[in-house]
């Protein structure tokens, strides 16, 4: 087995002692308890077969933005969506045209759909028989009791979960009227008012969401929405903005929920493509540790010593690197300053060096100089080696057959963890 670090532990006698890595999967958390997340402790609900709450890895959802009566745009993006790690996608359900496509959609969709439904009981009606695994409604804008019980009723009679769905920009006329804005204690009223109306119907599928386009109101609102229940929380901060503004106000917001263990699925909502929006979500998760797919790419944002063309190699890279989703880890750091040290805990790695050339390693361990020339077509092909060898040692852990041979555990390295799928 390899030995690729070396950690001083509390303790311990004088001089370096020794960590080894023993196979998939790793935690470090145990000396590096910075690191830790305890999540809230929710209940656990199932959207198709995605669970949702309790220990279930925390899913990442999407929305398309087609015309949900054209089926092959709205399918089409729903599989881009999939492919690129989306576990949910959510459609909106305005008309019978739309419910109508639905259960093509449903059928075709390789991941569970959820229907967004707003004031049309109907709708939410239709949504649940065309085979939704969700239905994202607001109990209190569906109408009469009567209403809301035939709802409740067709979602148990489908399967289907409900989403409660609590949003600043449209509280209901009373609470704005008895706290004079959208604040966290209204937008938690109305959920627990919506909530209480499954609860008297003996319906417990559910789970809530208390989006703001205000990142302190969304956090607080959702920091004492998980003090209240222990329902399954969806996160999300509404109406971001465009990819960059999106994407940062989403990173502030949820990862410091996901930091202090509130939340069980996420939505980013950008005015971009829904395939954004995954990407930014398993980013935020994958830099917490919470979620694991595809190549982790660590690199400098370059400099005057820079060896090669930091920025347009980690360009490169990322595009031709979209296809692997195996858990691991490349580094591309421009000099020797910082390059050694952080290619020790990644899989393959590259310091930028000399005389148009510089050093690869692998597994955490200084393995052979390159060429500048040479770099990105090799840290392809290195990575892809890689990637192979981790899903093979996988399959032989899943399977049973066999333990792992010296050079195996070797090859495995530092950033070899599972996808939490």
């Amino acid at each position: 087995m390899r030995v690729w670090g070396v950690f001083r532990l509390a303790g311990d006698p004088p001089g370096i002692q020794t960590f080894q890595y023993s196979g998939l999967p790793m935690s470090l958390n145990h000396i590096r308890p910075w690191r830790n997340i305890s999540r809230r402790k929710s209940r656990r609900i199932t959207v198709g077969d995605v669970a949702v709450g309790g220990d279930a890895p925390i899913s990442v959802q999407t929305m398309t933005n087609t015309d949900t009566s054209d089926v092959a745009a709205t399918v089409a993006q729903v599989q881009a969506a999939a492919e690129a790690g989306a576990d949910i996608v959510r459609v909106s359900v305005p008309d019978e045209a739309a419910t109508r496509a639905l259960r093509e959609i449903v059928r075709e969709s390789p991941v569970p759909i959820v229907a967004d439904i707003h004031f049309h009981y109907r709708r939410a009606i239709e949504a649940a028989e065309a085979g939704a695994a969700c239905l994202r409604i607001n109990p209190g804008n569906i109408g009469a009791p009567a209403r809301v019980r035939e709802v409740i009723a067709a979602a148990r009679d489908h399967g289907c979960a409900i989403r409660i769905g609590v949003n600043a920009g449209s509280l209901e006329r009373h609470l704005l009227e008895k706290y004079a804005e959208p604040c966290p204690e209204a937008m938690v009223e109305s959920a627990l008012d919506h909530m209480r109306i499954l609860e008297e119907h003996d319906f417990r599928e559910y789970k809530i969401s208390v989006k703001a386009s205000d990142v302190f109101l969304a956090a607080a609102a959702y920091q004492a929405l998980a003090e209240a229940t222990d329902a399954p929380l969806h996160l999300g901060i509404t109406e971001a903005g465009g990819l960059v503004s999106g994407t940062i106000k989403s990173a502030i917001g949820l990862g410091n929920l996901l930091w202090m263990g509130i939340g069980d699925t996420i939505r980013i909502s950008l005015s971009a493509d829904p395939v954004e929006e995954v990407r930014a979500g398993f980013e935020i998760l994958k830099a917490l540790g919470l979620r694991h797919r595809g190549v982790n790419i660590i690199s400098c944002p370059s400099c005057a010593r820079q060896g090669f063309d930091v920025i347009r190699t980690v360009e490169i890279l990322e595009k031709r690197l979209e296809h692997i989703r195996t858990p691991m880890s490349l580094s591309i750091i421009g000099c020797v300053v910082n390059g050694p040290g952080e290619a020790l805990m990644t899989d393959v790695g590259f310091t930028g060096g000399g005389a148009g050339s510089g050093m690869v390693y692998l597994a955490g361990a200084q393995s052979h100089k390159l060429s500048n020339e040479e770099m990105i077509e090799h840290i392809v092909e290195q990575v892809e080696r890689r990637a192979a060898e981790i899903e093979a040692a996988r399959a032989a852990a899943d399977t049973g057959t066999g333990t792992e041979t010296g050079a195996q555990g070797a090859a495995r390295g530092p950033g070899a963890r599972p996808e939490m799928a």
